[in-house]
């Protein structure tokens, strides 16, 4: 123990949410715990969804078949055997619990949901849930587990020091310069291991406001589908503290690269995608043309109606 020297972070007297969860280092990372702890030997995955994931189920060696999902997002014709497992996506939160409940029951319990892109929508209790932290606020890893199931070997715990310098770059100059380090950090998770949460990235996470974020997330989602519904082709129903708002729309790819060069930074969701599937398929069209715009706690109704301003002006050329 030191006592005394230079001052460090400081440290958060608050409580993060899902505190009471199993906190490990990346979401991937995550379903590798629930293979592991639950034995699965084969799952079924959606096409529609990041190589990331199917990777994690790779590194574990366990079968691996995939599924098609209709435009609400449900799986399409699946009937499990008695030892197969399915992972279903809340795509953008669009999923509510009782769905979820539905599904679970319908796959015998042999479910695992991914809630990535729905980090505000309360696990369901007996459903094995995982949420990835860096999609909704600035960190540079970690991951939040919902399971029963608990692994019997001992984890280390990560350390994320090393890994900030693009978050702290990014907080005082432009997102681009760091865009580099950015995605550099996004490939580490590939090889790193199963570990615990680090003791810095649970700081930054006890330290937020999430009522806040919530609220900022949800009035910009509710806002821009106010303004956008009419030519969104997906159904979309309202979120609270929502990922992004799926906005679906014909020559999105082309849309897209203007936003970029007006500074509005629209990513392409899970690029392998576009190579894996057929592009006559609902995924292949789901890759290309959904620009997940950005609704996070940093903007307000100004910055979502620049977004909208540039999306029409862009219609109408």
């Amino acid at each position: 123990m030191e006592i005394g020297g230079y001052i460090e972070l400081e440290k958060s007297n608050k409580k993060m949410l899902y505190a009471d969860k199993i906190l490990l280092n990346a979401g991937r990372n995550c379903l590798k715990y629930i293979i592991k702890a639950k034995n699965i030997q084969k799952i079924y995955l959606p096409y529609f969804l990041c190589d990331s994931v199917r990777d994690a189920c790779k590194d574990e060696y366990i079968n691996i078949a995939y599924y098609h999902i209709s435009d609400n997002f449900l799986p399409k014709s699946i009937e499990l055997q008695h030892d197969e497992w399915i992972y279903v996506v809340n795509y953008y939160g669009q999923l509510s619990n009782q769905k979820l409940e539905e599904l679970h029951n319908e796959f015998s319990g042999r479910m695992i949901v991914d809630n990535a892109q729905a980090y505000f929508q309360e696990p369901v209790i007996g459903i094995d849930t995982l949420y990835t932290c860096r999609k909704f606020f600035g960190v540079a890893d970690g991951a939040i587990l919902s399971t029963s199931q608990l692994m019997t070997s001992e984890l280390s715990k990560d350390e994320s020091f090393q890994h900030m310098n693009f978050l702290l770059g990014r907080f005082e100059r432009s997102a681009s310069e760091f865009y580099g380090e950015y995605a550099e950090n996004n490939k580490r998770f590939k090889n790193e291991p199963i570990k615990k949460m680090s003791e810095l990235t649970k700081n930054l996470l006890n330290g937020i406001d999430y009522e806040f974020v919530k609220e900022a997330r949800t009035t910009n989602f509710n806002y821009l589908h106010q303004q956008l519904k009419d030519i969104n082709l997906l159904t979309v129903t309202k979120v609270e503290g929502a990922f992004a708002y799926p906005l679906m729309i014909e020559n999105a790819a082309e849309i897209r690269k203007q936003l970029i060069a007006k500074k509005i930074y629209i990513p392409l969701l899970w690029p392998n995608v576009l190579d894996d599937v057929e592009e006559d398929s609902l995924e292949y069209q789901l890759a290309l043309n959904i620009l997940p715009l950005p609704c996070d706690q940093r903007y307000g109704v100004k910055e979502m109606d620049i977004i909208v301003s540039e999306i029409m002006n862009q219609l109408r050329l």
